[in-house]
């Protein structure tokens, strides 16, 4: 089960596909799960254990509701939860903002549900379930 694991947001979406997807079974041996150079979603595992996922930061603008999401959103932080809505609910009132309430998101994967907040230092963290 992927507990914790980076996901970076990028703006050249093929270039950091290829580099990546090049790197990461030689460095570590993690292979891609999932996505392909023309985005906007890939993740590579080890061993059934997330390492890293890369999002189009386009993309990710729109599940917040953003024109375009802020340059100073390079990374983020997922984390796998039973409950999203209890998680995120724990989060705020430990001093986290929401940013996109928690969702459905059956396009992105079955049974995948999502919340977006921010901690008090305005680090981007995606609650998930599915």
């Amino acid at each position: 089960m992927d507990a914790l694991y980076p996901r970076l947001l990028v703006g050249d979406f093929a270039a950091c596909f290829h580099f990546y997807d090049a790197v990461l079974p030689e460095l570590c041996g993690a292979v891609r799960q999932k996505g392909d150079a023309g985005g906007p979603y890939a993740n590579w595992d080890l061993d059934d254990q997330a390492v890293l996922s890369l999002l189009d930061r386009a993309g990710l603008a729109e599940v917040l509701g953003e024109v375009r999401a802020p340059a100073s959103d390079a990374t983020m932080l997922a984390l796998r939860v039973a409950d999203v809505d209890a998680a995120l609910a724990h989060c705020l009132a430990h001093g986290g903002t929401v940013v996109a309430p928690a969702t459905d998101r059956p396009h992105w994967g079955p049974n995948l549900r999502t919340a977006h907040l921010r901690d008090p230092e305005g680090r981007l963290i995606e609650l998930q379930s599915y």
